[in-house]
């Protein structure tokens, strides 16, 4: 890539920082996450287990879900998804059923990651598809909104 070029990776990325905006003004963990098939943007989520009262409404699992009800199918094949965090278990176990071709993170996570951090169900035999995993892009972003986010609720318990 030349110098001062974004990539397509970066600029799907920056849509997922716009979606994690969106949670964190809800005073949800600032995580966004989509769906690109064929060059177009078929899902799109934000985290809202809070205000959802639902334990399954991480932006992955949200993105998946529009996506799947645009397509007309649960397989997405050949699809990629953008997220800004390093999906958990639960959302990498849910990309693999839905047949993503790819998941593109932001930020690293080492406590909870499970593509490649703290586990890998990406590529793990015991499941029945693998998925291409690619973390760091635009890794800082991502991770210093995450930090600002938790920063401000811990001062905030003060």
């Amino acid at each position: 890539m030349a110098r001062g070029q974004v990539s397509v990776d970066e600029t799907y990325m920056r849509e997922a920082l716009q979606l994690a905006r969106q949670a964190a003004a809800l005073g949800e963990v600032p995580v966004g996450a989509l769906v690109v098939s064929a060059g177009e943007v078929v899902g799109r989520g934000y985290n809202q287990p809070i205000g959802r009262c639902d334990p399954t409404a991480h932006a992955e699992v949200l993105a998946l879900r529009e996506a799947g009800g645009t397509l007309g199918d649960y397989r997405l094949g050949g699809s990629t998804l953008y997220v800004t965090l390093e999906p958990c278990p639960m959302c990498a176990a849910a990309l693999v059923h839905a047949r993503v071709a790819r998941v593109v993170f932001g930020a690293w996570d080492p406590r909870q990651g499970a593509c490649g951090s703290a586990f890998n169900l990406l590529t793990a035999s015991a499941m029945n598809h693998r998925v291409d995993g690619f973390g760091g892009v635009l890794s800082a972003e991502c991770g210093e909104m995450l930090r600002g986010f938790f920063l401000s609720r811990r001062e905030g318990d003060r």
